[in-house]
């Protein structure tokens, strides 16, 4: 059967017949995306889902946004945290999940969007292959604020259209090796799968909860990656990692998630001794700072500076 017919089969096919897929939004101050991003949702052919907006704390119109759809749509749900605070990324998505009916979820970020054929496609790949979860390409929007520039598509980085056994994805993709990971709204998840390995974690704060999820299905997961492309992830300069590299704040913020790493390893009693290696490779120049420079810092300066000499 050829992909168009596999998926007007499944939009042709009553919703008793699929899963319930929990969208989950988390948002905070975000009141000039929110609704693209919602609509995005709307917008889907695959209809049996249910969207969670999972308000952090939002200062700016995106409250008055979420709740005017939230009454529109019996199946988009408004959440906020007790006393409207700001708890942050994790405990948001924890939030969202505590709620979530579906069977399968996935991630949409208050500032991101999906083509229609996103779900349709993901659950289509994801039933073929009988894997808890699914990953895909992400296209880099630039375009939407800087019209000259190109966007770019971003494959996983590794082979695509194929399954991987644990923990073969930690072997290639960062965060300790080099592959471009997954971006967060690319992913399906089984809702089993995410409540048996504890799904996020609530000390991430600010950066690295993505990949803390991404950790753990690494490492005890069939994932299957495909090189379809139907989530646009948005390019802000006051995203987290572009604030946290202007801050200063990224290297504390890689130490305190690789020192959460070697203690989720240590838990699930993971031997793996490659899976060793890398990790107190990445944890090196943390942990052994003086050393690092002189080993790996100190002769790359010292080769530039004779290159100019030499010129």
């Amino acid at each position: 059967m050829e992909t168009s017919q596999k998926l007007s089969k499944i939009e042709s096919e009553p919703y008793s017949d699929r899963p319930l897929i929990s969208v989950v939004t988390c948002f905070l101050n975000v009141e000039e995306f929110l609704e693209e991003s919602i609509k995005s949702v709307i917008a889907q052919k695959y209809k049996n889902w249910e969207l969670l907006l999972v308000d952090d704390g939002s200062t700016d119109k995106s409250t008055e946004i979420a709740k005017s759809f939230s009454s529109q749509y019996p199946n988009i749900l408004y959440h906020e945290h007790k006393g409207h605070l700001n708890h942050g990324l994790s405990e948001s998505r924890i939030l969202a999940l505590e709620h979530a009916k579906g069977e399968i979820i996935s991630f949409l970020d208050g500032d991101d969007i999906w083509t229609p054929d996103f779900l349709l496609e993901a659950v289509k790949e994801k039933q073929e292959n009988s894997v808890p979860v699914y990953c895909e390409a992400t296209k880099y929007w630039f375009s939407w604020k800087f019209p000259d520039r190109e966007d770019a598509v971003s494959q996983v980085g590794t082979e695509g259209n194929r399954t991987y056994s644990p923990p073969e994805l930690i072997y290639r993709l960062y965060p300790l090796a080099t592959g471009s990971s997954p971006a967060i709204c690319s992913i399906l998840v089984d809702k089993y799968t995410l409540e048996k390995h504890g799904g996020f974690n609530a000390a991430f704060k600010g950066m690295y909860e993505d990949q803390v999820l991404l950790t753990k299905l690494y490492l005890n997961e069939n994932i299957y990656i495909s090189t379809v492309c139907n989530n646009i992830y948005r390019q802000r300069h006051d995203s987290l990692v572009y604030t946290a590299r202007s801050r200063g704040t990224y290297l504390k913020d890689r130490k305190f998630f690789l020192d959460w790493f070697e203690e989720y390893v240590q838990s699930i009693k993971n031997t793996d001794k490659k899976l060793k290696k890398m990790l107190n490779h990445a944890l090196f120049p943390f942990r052994y700072p003086k050393v690092y420079y002189l080993k790996e810092v100190f002769p790359g300066k010292v080769q530039r500076k004779l290159k100019k000499l030499f010129r």
